[in-house]
């Protein structure tokens, strides 16, 4: 007894097109039960492997952070003796602390943008900078 699940032809193949995962069953004697054990398997490798891909992207994006710390800024803001707020990024400059206090950084973006804008240009002409 026992040996009737090798006597039928019940085997389920199934293979996911994208990412060519391959998952086999063989372990019923239907191949309906069969079909369904291995859409639950290819499914969860397919959750697994999604799961691997967004810890992957995350970890990159928290290696490109840079670290939290003195000397770290991205603007210094100076108002005793003098005001002035300095972008260390783009090194633009501006004594109306006020306009900025008031949440206008439109030149520091525009400077922020554009600064990435050459970077990206210079990389997709081959020229590389600093050892980039």
């Amino acid at each position: 007894g026992g040996q009737h699940v090798n006597r039928t032809e019940s085997a389920i193949r199934i293979t996911h097109l994208p990412s060519g995962i391959v998952v086999t069953c063989q372990t019923e004697r239907s191949q309906h039960r069969n079909r369904d054990s291995a859409m639950k398997v290819l499914t969860a490798r397919l959750y697994q492997k999604w799961l691997d891909d967004q810890r992957a992207k995350n970890d990159v994006i928290e290696d490109s952070k840079s670290d939290i710390a003195w000397g770290h800024q991205i603007r210094s803001y100076v108002f005793m003796p003098y005001q002035m707020v300095k972008d260390h990024r783009t090194n633009v400059e501006t004594s109306n602390i006020q306009k900025v206090m008031d949440g206008d950084l439109d030149d520091f973006v525009r400077a922020y943008l554009l600064l990435g804008a050459q970077g990206k240009f210079a990389r997709s002409r081959g020229v590389v900078k600093n050892g980039e």
